[in-house]
């Protein structure tokens, strides 16, 4: 999948804001004696690489995982109660005994022989959950990185529309990436740095903030703390990285 490439986008050419290096002669990787390290100047970082625009990333191997699109989900009771019109609850106002049932799970049918109305009264809601997995890669720097993508952190996403097609569109307004996070790195002429943004920068960085991605013929899995520190960056710039949600919608179609 990648070509040779000898001169890569450093460090400094991506981001020469992005952390502020210890002021030694030599930029070695290495860990020094009070628990810190220091930062090749010309290493790739991982996260700023992945939102830099200037970098020509494409999108491949976009796919769905697990999909739940589906209305016959029990629901708390209060949910069917408050698809009610108005006018329904006026005329069935919350009682005791439907206050004790307010987070009990039960259908639609259930809910509206509780209630004593028609089950055409309430309105389903469609229960989403669609997970899914995509690769972004470039050919310049021999970097592929696969990442996770959802609707909803939550078992489903309760979505009030007429059609499945529609419930789908509404709850990928707001999609997200999560879980973990694996990279494919092949140049073994420029090192590839994982940067935990949880720690705070100072001029040298925490030993255990630093990770180097060795290159490999295989995926590696990011440790969890900086797969987060990935998926931080790409949610902050998700809206100037459209190439993610139109892979990704175009993957629901």
């Amino acid at each position: 999948m990648f070509m040779d490439s000898s001169t890569l986008p450093t460090q400094t050419d991506m981001n020469n804001t992005a952390i502020t290096l210890d002021n030694k002669e030599e930029y070695s990787d290495i860990e020094s004696e009070s628990g810190t390290k220091t930062i090749d100047p010309n290493a790739i970082i991982l996260a700023e690489a992945l939102t830099d625009k200037a970098i020509g990333w494409q999108i491949h191997n976009c796919k769905i995982i697990k999909k739940t699109v589906m209305q016959d989900l029990p629901l708390p009771f209060l949910y069917h109660y408050d698809s009610l019109d108005d006018a329904v609850k006026q005329s069935h106002p919350l009682t005791p005994e439907l206050l004790l049932q307010f987070n009990t799970p039960m259908s639609a049918r259930e809910a509206a022989q509780l209630i004593g109305i028609d089950e055409e009264l309430l309105t389903s809601p469609w229960h989403v959950k669609i997970m899914g997995s995509l690769v972004v890669f470039s050919e310049a720097l021999q970097l592929a990185v696969r990442l996770h993508w959802t609707n909803t952190g939550k078992k489903t996403q309760q979505i009030y529309t007429k059609d499945a097609a529609d419930a789908i569109i509404a709850a990928f307004e707001d999609w997200q990436f999560f879980g973990r996070v694996d990279v494919l790195y092949k140049n073994n002429k420029q090192t590839l740095i994982s940067i935990d943004e949880q720690n705070p920068n100072t001029q040298e960085l925490p030993a255990e903030s630093l990770l180097t991605i060795d290159a490999s013929s295989d995926y590696q899995q990011l440790l969890a703390t900086h797969a987060l520190a990935v998926i931080m960056k790409l949610e902050a710039d998700k809206a100037e990285l459209p190439w993610f949600e139109k892979a990704i919608l175009a993957r629901l179609e």
